[in-house]
């Protein structure tokens, strides 16, 4: 427990920013998983979900919560999967 105003303050402002941050980073979690299932299903919406995929990444780089190599290392596997399967049903 903090022992003056500030310290609690910043431990209920760290517990809001922890929560909104988590919700963030499952959000990304969601789309990504629903890219790659769509990806692996061959499914003529995969590249549209890789989108969002992609957008829900960027925004979160944006805001900080996942670093900037993590979110291009997601990017880039997801697109790499992505042209692997569009080019085996071509």
């Amino acid at each position: 427990m903090p022992n003056s105003k500030q310290g609690n303050k910043a431990a209920r402002a760290a517990e809001r920013k922890r929560l909104r941050n988590r919700l963030v980073r499952r959000g990304v979690k969601t789309y990504v998983f629903k890219a790659k299932s769509a990806i692996d299903a061959g499914e003529e919406s995969a590249y549209q979900k890789t989108i969002v995929a992609i957008s829900s990444v960027d925004k979160a780089v944006s805001k900080g919560i996942v670093n900037k190599n993590k979110g291009a290392r997601l990017k880039s596997r997801l697109m790499r999967n992505l042209g692997k399967r569009q080019r085996a049903t071509s």
